[in-house]
């Protein structure tokens, strides 16, 4: 099995930004975390991130020409705004788990749309870096 994690933008600033929201933890820290859950599952990783939405929709778009199996993604900021993120992952029908470290639905009001939540097969909000572990699993048994 091939995943793809996919972080948008400011997520590389991970254990900078707004550390009481998104913990103190670094984006390599979260990277090395998902990288050992998924040697231990026999699944191979690549990790993407970008702050800018075009790069994200051609990963996305590769992700298809590198027969990746699942997708796990999260947004950033683009998650509210980016209906090219949608019509990618609708365009390459590779299975997705949206996912976000904060809670996204007790913050302010507009953080509550999600155009990529009408494609992915699950969203995971509020569970912090385990949130990535759990799109993982569920990846795993989807496309079992």
């Amino acid at each position: 099995m091939k995943i793809l994690v996919l972080n948008g933008p400011n997520l590389n600033m991970l254990g900078i930004r707004e550390p009481d929201i998104y913990g103190k933890d670094t984006y390599d820290d979260l990277v090395a975390l998902i990288r050992k859950h998924c040697e231990s599952s026999g699944i191979e990783v690549q990790f993407k991130q970008s702050n800018s939405e075009g790069t994200l929709v051609d990963y996305i778009q590769q992700a298809f020409f590198d027969k990746v199996d699942g997708i796990v993604i999260n947004p950033g900021a683009y998650t509210h705004t980016s209906v090219a993120l949608l019509d990618a992952l609708k365009a390459v029908q590779i299975p997705a788990v949206e996912v976000h470290i904060s809670k996204v639905d007790e913050r302010e009001p507009f953080r509550q749309i999600s155009y990529v939540s009408y494609y992915a097969q699950k969203t995971i909000t509020g569970k912090g870096f385990q949130g990535y572990l759990e799109a993982v699993d569920f990846l795993k048994e989807y496309t079992a």
